[in-house]
């Protein structure tokens, strides 16, 4: 299957990268199999570097010859185990299973300020859950250890332009 990386640069080797920000699914290098989602958060990284610049790095990605290789945990909804485990995640508990790969959905920017109203204590998990579940989600394939980074192997990138 495609997957996708939006940047300001293009990603030929992918790493595992410390982020300075505590992300959905932990530390590790994130795709997506949704071509506009990367090609949105493209345009939002050339934006917040100030560089102008927008690539979308494509790569192949065996899933089923990883499901059979690796520890991976692949969430289908947003319910309540995924819900645990981003918050988990976002407070940078350290989790008792460790994965190779992490599939679920992304909490982007509406999705994003739901689950914020729950980690303050504003929503419980019901209402929480609730608003989930009319929200258009996208996917996050996470790769979280070297060992998964050899899945995704890079075919080529496509300049979206910028404003350079």
């Amino acid at each position: 299957m495609k997957i996708y990386h939006g940047s300001d640069i293009v990603v030929k080797e992918p790493k595992i990268l410390q982020s300075n920000r505590l992300l959905d699914f932990g530390i590790g290098f994130y795709t997506t199999s949704n071509k506009e989602q990367a090609v949105r958060w493209a345009k939002k990284v050339g934006s917040r570097n100030n560089t102008g610049k927008e690539f979308l790095s494509v790569y192949n990605f065996d899933i089923e010859k990883a499901k059979n290789e690796l520890r991976i945990i692949e969430f289908l909804v947003a319910d309540e185990k995924w819900l645990d485990f981003i918050t988990a995640n976002r407070r940078g508990k350290e989790l008792l299973e460790k994965y190779d790969i992490v599939m679920g959905p992304v909490a982007d920017d509406n999705v994003y300020l739901t689950v914020k109203l729950f980690e303050t204590g504003v929503l419980d998990k019901e209402e929480t859950l609730k608003r989930l579940k009319i929200e258009k989600l996208f996917n996050q394939i996470l790769f979280h250890t070297d060992k998964a980074l050899n899945f995704c192997v890079f075919d080529h990138y496509e300049d979206l332009g910028g404003q350079r």
